[in-house]
């Protein structure tokens, strides 16, 4: 799927639907936070939510006092939606963007993004999410990437999905990034159906030692 398509997509979906009537919906990002702290979350440190959306992380994230937090995603209206559950919705950096077509003006300490990376497909759109988490991701940084689990579902929200487990995803990160941890997850929807899913954390090596 084309940028210009995904864009349309999720705008249409931001725009149509309320906030809990979309099957990722969870209304305490516990999980999330838990493997943020495991990646070594504190105050002080940078967080990039890729494929944020109108995710509650931020909300959690602002409330412990994250000084440093930036959300992206492609949906404007998700976005907009986040920022109206925010009292000091300033503090944080919204950016609408396709991460594949982003370019980085920083590094981060921690990136996380819960069901953003399966939506890309093609082998071009992740390497180029590869390339800009590499420019993204300071060396010793951590990233927490969420995606479905071989056994979970072949579509979301009516698009096709690549699934992983960590070994796979891996194996499409390559050299720069070596894995950390990783678990599995069953996510349990508004209607409650259940999304089987794997978390991974990795950290970028440096740069001179990328195999």
């Amino acid at each position: 799927m084309a940028a210009t398509d995904r864009q349309t997509h999720w705008e249409t979906v931001y725009t149509s639907k309320a906030e809990a009537e979309v099957s990722w919906f969870e209304g305490s990002p516990e999980l999330s936070l838990a493997l943020l702290r495991e990646a070594g979350l504190t105050p002080e440190k940078s967080v990039i939510d890729v494929g944020g959306g109108a995710s509650r992380l931020v909300d959690a994230l602002t409330a412990s006092g994250q000084s440093h937090l930036t959300v992206l995603d492609l949906s404007a209206a998700a976005l907009e939606t986040a920022k109206s559950r925010l009292a000091d919705a300033a503090r944080v950096r919204w950016i609408v963007a396709d991460v594949t077509a982003w370019t980085p003006d920083r590094q981060y300490d921690l990136w996380h993004d819960r069901a953003a990376f399966h939506f890309l497909t093609t082998v071009a759109d992740q390497q180029a999410y590869v390339r800009v988490l590499a420019q993204a991701l300071r060396d010793g940084g951590k990233a927490v990437i969420g995606t479905f689990a071989p056994d979970g579902q072949e579509k979301c929200s009516g698009l096709p999905v690549a699934r992983y487990d960590a070994e796979s995803l891996q194996a499409v990160l390559g050299g720069q990034f070596t894995l950390v941890a990783t678990r599995r997850h069953q996510h349990t929807t508004p209607w409650g159906s259940v999304q089987k899913f794997q978390f991974s954390t990795f950290e970028k090596v440096a740069s001179a030692n990328a195999r």
